[in-house]
Protein backbone atom coordinates (compact mmCIF):
# COMPACT_ATOMS: atom_id res chain seq x y z
CA UNK A 1 0.00 0.00 0.00
CA UNK A 2 1.15 3.52 -0.52
CA UNK A 3 3.36 5.13 2.13
CA UNK A 4 1.26 8.22 1.56
CA UNK A 5 -1.13 6.55 4.18
CA UNK A 6 1.03 6.15 6.66
CA UNK A 7 2.02 9.72 6.34
CA UNK A 8 -1.36 10.84 6.59
CA UNK A 9 -1.88 8.62 9.67
CA UNK A 10 1.31 10.07 11.57
CA UNK A 11 -0.60 13.49 10.71
CA UNK A 12 -3.76 12.69 11.61
CA UNK A 13 -1.97 11.09 15.31
CA UNK A 14 -0.33 14.44 16.02
CA UNK A 15 -3.83 16.36 15.25
CA UNK A 16 -5.64 14.59 18.18
CA UNK A 17 -2.97 14.90 20.37
CA UNK A 18 -3.13 18.22 19.51
CA UNK A 19 -6.81 18.27 20.09
CA UNK A 20 -6.68 17.12 23.12
CA UNK A 21 -4.03 19.59 24.70
CA UNK A 22 -6.07 22.51 23.39
CA UNK A 23 -9.47 20.77 25.33
CA UNK A 24 -7.05 20.36 28.46
CA UNK A 25 -6.10 24.07 28.14
CA UNK A 26 -9.53 25.39 27.63
CA UNK A 27 -10.66 23.13 30.55
CA UNK A 28 -8.64 24.88 33.02
CA UNK A 29 -9.23 28.59 31.73
CA UNK A 30 -10.91 29.07 34.94
CA UNK A 31 -8.29 28.10 37.17
CA UNK A 32 -6.16 29.52 39.61
CA UNK A 33 -2.34 29.87 38.26
CA UNK A 34 -2.50 27.41 35.39
CA UNK A 35 -0.22 27.35 33.15
CA UNK A 36 -1.01 26.22 29.08
CA UNK A 37 0.22 22.82 27.87
CA UNK A 38 2.18 23.29 24.71
CA UNK A 39 1.90 20.18 22.05
CA UNK A 40 5.17 19.56 20.02
CA UNK A 41 5.68 17.61 16.79
CA UNK A 42 8.50 17.23 14.67
CA UNK A 43 9.17 16.22 10.79
CA UNK A 44 10.60 12.88 10.29
CA UNK A 45 12.19 12.85 6.44
CA UNK A 46 10.73 9.34 5.44
CA UNK A 47 14.08 7.78 3.70
CA UNK A 48 13.77 5.23 0.92
CA UNK A 49 13.62 5.12 -2.75
CA UNK A 50 12.59 8.77 -4.78
CA UNK A 51 13.26 12.23 -4.36
CA UNK A 52 14.42 13.03 -0.72
CA UNK A 53 12.29 15.07 1.40
CA UNK A 54 9.29 13.90 -0.68
CA UNK A 55 7.29 12.53 2.60
CA UNK A 56 7.76 13.53 6.04
CA UNK A 57 6.71 11.55 9.09
CA UNK A 58 4.94 13.48 12.50
CA UNK A 59 6.32 12.49 15.51
CA UNK A 60 5.58 13.88 19.06
CA UNK A 61 7.94 15.82 20.49
CA UNK A 62 6.79 16.05 24.11
CA UNK A 63 4.86 18.72 26.11
CA UNK A 64 5.60 22.32 27.17
CA UNK A 65 4.66 24.88 29.45
CA UNK A 66 3.65 28.55 28.14
CA UNK A 67 5.27 30.38 31.13
CA UNK A 68 3.34 33.43 30.11
CA UNK A 69 1.88 34.86 33.33
CA UNK A 70 -2.63 34.92 33.97
CA UNK A 71 -4.14 38.41 34.87
CA UNK A 72 -4.33 39.34 38.57
CA UNK A 73 -7.07 39.59 40.31
CA UNK A 74 -8.12 41.57 43.31
CA UNK A 75 -10.20 39.61 46.28
CA UNK A 76 -8.73 41.58 49.25
CA UNK A 77 -8.87 37.97 51.07
CA UNK A 78 -5.88 37.28 53.63
CA UNK A 79 -4.62 33.97 52.68
CA UNK A 80 -4.86 35.17 48.99
CA UNK A 81 -1.68 35.24 47.30
CA UNK A 82 -0.18 35.75 43.83
CA UNK A 83 3.23 35.40 42.66
CA UNK A 84 4.46 38.87 41.20
CA UNK A 85 6.85 38.53 38.16
CA UNK A 86 8.66 35.33 37.96
CA UNK A 87 9.19 32.33 40.65
CA UNK A 88 6.69 29.24 41.98
CA UNK A 89 5.00 28.19 45.45
CA UNK A 90 6.71 24.95 47.04
CA UNK A 91 4.07 22.20 47.76
CA UNK A 92 4.22 18.95 48.90
CA UNK A 93 2.78 16.80 46.08
CA UNK A 94 0.91 13.78 46.91
CA UNK A 95 3.87 11.52 46.40
CA UNK A 96 5.11 12.96 49.04
CA UNK A 97 7.98 14.85 46.90
CA UNK A 98 8.21 18.67 46.41
CA UNK A 99 6.45 20.37 43.68
CA UNK A 100 5.65 23.71 42.36
CA UNK A 101 2.26 26.27 41.84
CA UNK A 102 1.29 29.46 40.76
CA UNK A 103 -2.17 28.68 42.76
CA UNK A 104 -2.19 31.17 45.64
CA UNK A 105 -5.49 30.42 47.12
CA UNK A 106 -4.02 29.20 50.32
CA UNK A 107 -6.20 27.50 53.08
CA UNK A 108 -5.91 26.69 56.82
CA UNK A 109 -7.23 23.20 57.68
CA UNK A 110 -8.96 21.81 60.69
CA UNK A 111 -5.12 20.64 62.01
CA UNK A 112 -3.61 23.90 61.25
CA UNK A 113 -1.82 23.22 58.01
CA UNK A 114 -1.55 25.94 55.30
CA UNK A 115 -2.54 24.47 51.96
CA UNK A 116 -3.39 25.17 48.81
CA UNK A 117 -6.89 25.16 47.51
CA UNK A 118 -6.62 21.91 46.29
CA UNK A 119 -5.63 20.78 49.55
CA UNK A 120 -1.92 20.64 49.20
CA UNK A 121 0.33 21.75 52.09
CA UNK A 122 2.90 24.56 51.48
CA UNK A 123 6.05 23.72 52.15
CA UNK A 124 7.72 26.60 54.26
CA UNK A 125 12.12 26.42 54.94
CA UNK A 126 11.69 23.76 57.76
CA UNK A 127 8.78 21.41 55.51
CA UNK A 128 5.08 21.62 55.49
CA UNK A 129 3.59 25.18 57.34
CA UNK A 130 1.52 24.49 60.41
CA UNK A 131 -0.03 27.39 62.24
CA UNK A 132 -0.74 27.33 65.83
CA UNK A 133 -4.10 28.79 66.77
CA UNK A 134 -4.35 32.63 66.11
CA UNK A 135 -6.91 35.65 65.57
CA UNK A 136 -4.75 37.32 62.65
CA UNK A 137 -2.73 36.38 59.82
CA UNK A 138 -0.03 38.46 57.77
CA UNK A 139 1.90 37.20 54.62
CA UNK A 140 4.69 39.72 53.57
CA UNK A 141 5.97 39.58 50.02
CA UNK A 142 8.90 37.44 50.78
CA UNK A 143 6.47 35.09 51.75
CA UNK A 144 6.80 35.32 55.82
CA UNK A 145 4.53 34.31 57.51
CA UNK A 146 3.40 36.40 60.67
CA UNK A 147 0.12 35.65 63.36
CA UNK A 148 -1.32 37.43 66.13
CA UNK A 149 -1.65 34.42 68.72
CA UNK A 150 -5.25 33.90 70.79
CA UNK A 151 -5.57 36.58 73.38
CA UNK A 152 -2.42 38.65 72.40
CA UNK A 153 -2.93 42.48 71.70
CA UNK A 154 -2.62 44.07 68.08
CA UNK A 155 1.37 44.51 68.55
CA UNK A 156 1.83 40.91 69.36
CA UNK A 157 2.98 39.21 65.87
CA UNK A 158 4.92 36.31 65.85
CA UNK A 159 6.81 35.31 62.75
CA UNK A 160 5.94 31.17 62.32
CA UNK A 161 7.17 30.49 59.27
CA UNK A 162 8.41 31.78 55.09
CA UNK A 163 6.33 30.44 52.59
CA UNK A 164 9.36 28.22 50.32
CA UNK A 165 9.50 30.53 47.20
CA UNK A 166 12.02 29.12 44.59
CA UNK A 167 12.68 30.33 40.58
CA UNK A 168 14.08 27.28 38.68
CA UNK A 169 15.28 27.99 35.49
CA UNK A 170 11.68 27.18 32.47
CA UNK A 171 13.71 24.60 30.89
CA UNK A 172 14.00 22.70 33.70
CA UNK A 173 10.59 22.47 34.61
CA UNK A 174 8.15 19.56 33.42
CA UNK A 175 4.23 18.99 33.94
CA UNK A 176 3.68 15.98 35.82
CA UNK A 177 0.70 13.72 35.36
CA UNK A 178 -0.68 15.49 38.47
CA UNK A 179 -0.86 18.50 36.71
CA UNK A 180 1.98 19.93 38.69
CA UNK A 181 5.14 21.36 37.89
CA UNK A 182 8.23 19.66 38.91
CA UNK A 183 12.15 19.72 38.25
CA UNK A 184 13.13 17.25 35.37
CA UNK A 185 16.30 15.87 37.42
CA UNK A 186 14.35 16.02 40.69
CA UNK A 187 16.64 18.14 42.77
CA UNK A 188 14.93 20.64 44.27
CA UNK A 189 16.42 24.42 43.84
CA UNK A 190 17.37 26.62 46.81
CA UNK A 191 14.83 29.60 48.01
CA UNK A 192 15.14 32.47 45.82
CA UNK A 193 14.77 35.69 48.01
CA UNK A 194 14.26 37.66 45.18
CA UNK A 195 10.48 35.96 44.22
CA UNK A 196 7.99 38.32 45.84
CA UNK A 197 3.94 37.87 46.63
CA UNK A 198 1.35 39.89 46.62
CA UNK A 199 -1.24 39.86 49.23
CA UNK A 200 -5.03 39.53 48.28
CA UNK A 201 -4.48 39.13 44.51
CA UNK A 202 -4.84 35.97 42.40
CA UNK A 203 -3.12 35.20 39.85
CA UNK A 204 -5.78 33.57 36.80
CA UNK A 205 -5.29 31.11 33.88
CA UNK A 206 -3.34 31.99 31.24
CA UNK A 207 -5.40 30.27 28.71
CA UNK A 208 -6.78 32.38 26.18
CA UNK A 209 -10.55 31.46 25.25
CA UNK A 210 -11.35 32.64 22.24
CA UNK A 211 -7.31 31.61 21.08
CA UNK A 212 -8.29 28.05 22.42
CA UNK A 213 -11.32 27.56 20.50
CA UNK A 214 -9.68 28.85 17.48
CA UNK A 215 -6.73 26.19 17.90
CA UNK A 216 -9.45 23.43 17.96
CA UNK A 217 -10.91 24.53 15.20
CA UNK A 218 -7.66 24.38 13.08
CA UNK A 219 -6.74 21.14 14.83
CA UNK A 220 -10.28 19.58 13.62
CA UNK A 221 -9.56 20.92 9.82
CA UNK A 222 -6.25 19.52 9.55
CA UNK A 223 -7.43 15.66 11.50
CA UNK A 224 -9.73 15.93 8.03
CA UNK A 225 -7.49 16.60 5.68
CA UNK A 226 -5.66 14.08 7.38
CA UNK A 227 -8.01 11.64 7.18
CA UNK A 228 -8.93 12.96 3.26
CA UNK A 229 -5.49 11.99 2.40
CA UNK A 230 -5.83 8.42 3.96
CA UNK A 231 -8.99 7.93 1.73
CA UNK A 232 -7.19 8.94 -1.22
CA UNK A 233 -4.58 6.11 -0.55
CA UNK A 234 -6.88 3.65 -0.30
CA UNK A 235 -8.48 4.44 -3.97
CA UNK A 236 -5.39 5.01 -5.08
CA UNK A 237 -4.68 1.57 -4.01
CA UNK A 238 -7.20 0.07 -5.66
CA UNK A 239 -7.51 1.37 -8.94
CA UNK A 240 -3.86 0.32 -9.24
CA UNK A 241 -5.38 -3.33 -7.83
CA UNK A 242 -7.54 -2.68 -11.02
CA UNK A 243 -5.14 -1.89 -13.37
CA UNK A 244 -2.45 -4.45 -12.81
CA UNK A 245 -5.99 -7.34 -13.48
CA UNK A 246 -6.67 -5.90 -16.60
CA UNK A 247 -2.77 -6.93 -17.30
Amino acid sequence: MDRLLYVAMTGAREAQVAQSVTSQNLANASTTGFRSTLAGAAEVPLAGPGHASARTYSVTAGRGIDFTPGALMATGRELDVAVEGEGWIAVQAPDGGEAYTRAGDLRVDAFGMLTTGTGLPVMGNGGPIALPPYEALEIAGDGTISIRPLGQDAAGLAVVERIRLVNPEPQTLRRGEDGLIRVADGEAPPPEADVRLVGGMLEGSNVSVIGAMVEMIQHARSFELQVKMMNTAEQNDRSSSALMRLG
